[in-house]
């Protein structure tokens, strides 16, 4: 098992729930939708690719069938700390 990809896919998780949040409940960017596509790509492909180490990142079940499409259907309302870190770099950086 590889912590470094654990990690990557942790952070990639993350920042789609994060930044989509910002999208669809703040109608706001921070980032360009190509930098987000690029990271859903990443991350969708990480976790066919890793299996074993995406089962061991934070926030599995959250993803397990996420294909990297959209973050429209993540679940953005089930954590509060999203909401709250959204609202801060949209504070920070609009």
């Amino acid at each position: 098992m590889d912590d470094k990809i654990i990690e990557l896919i942790k952070r990639r998780r993350l920042q789609m729930l994060i930044h989509s949040y910002l999208y669809y409940k703040l109608d706001q960017n921070i980032i360009t939708d190509y930098k987000w596509s690029e990271w859903a790509t990443e991350l969708a492909q990480l976790q066919k690719d890793y299996p074993t180490e995406s089962k061991k990142a934070p926030f599995y079940i959250d993803f397990k069938r996420w294909d990297g499409s959209s973050g429209a259907f993540l679940p953005l309302d089930r954590y509060d700390w999203i909401q709250q870190r959204a609202e801060y770099l949209a504070k920070r950086f609009t």
